[in-house]
């Protein structure tokens, strides 16, 4: 037995596949993981990496929080925001961590400063999850080692 997976935003489906074996994310309590045959659950799920794993393949997917539903072996996940790890641009990410943190220390006015933070949150759990992408990789970010 194996679950159906949805990952979708207000703005697209993320991910959607039958046939997996397992799906951890980072559930408001702890680490969560569900399995074939999962009791039904409702949950918020908070800001993190959530993996999904299928046979021999982990895909890792940088989440920004919303909810996670399990029932009948479909796990669907609504989320805020959501990325896969191969989908990100490092450039981009790191970017927008530099931008936030001198957002941050310029000390601006307590709106600027939330949405710095948000920001820097989400530019950080975007370069973790494509940092896990590359460590699992035997290419690496720029091909076969020696290359």
């Amino acid at each position: 037995m194996t679950l159906s997976v949805h990952v979708v935003t207000a703005e697209r489906e993320v991910y959607t596949e039958d046939g997996v074996d397992e799906v951890i994310a980072p559930g408001i309590a702890g680490e969560l993981t569900v399995l074939p045959h999962h009791a039904p659950l409702l949950t918020l799920i908070k800001p993190g990496i959530m993996r999904i794993v299928k046979g021999s393949e982990e895909t890792d997917v940088a989440i920004t929080g919303g909810f996670l539903e399990v029932k009948d072996d479909r796990v669907t996940i609504l989320a805020d925001g959501a990325e896969r790890a191969e989908e990100i641009d490092d450039v981009r990410a790191e970017e927008a961590r530099r931008r936030a943190e001198r957002t941050l220390e310029e000390r601006g006015d307590t709106e600027d400063l939330v949405v710095a933070a948000a920001s820097l949150q989400r530019a950080l759990l975007r370069l973790r999850a494509s940092e896990r992408r590359r460590r699992r990789s035997p290419r690496g970010p720029s091909g076969p080692p020696g290359v």
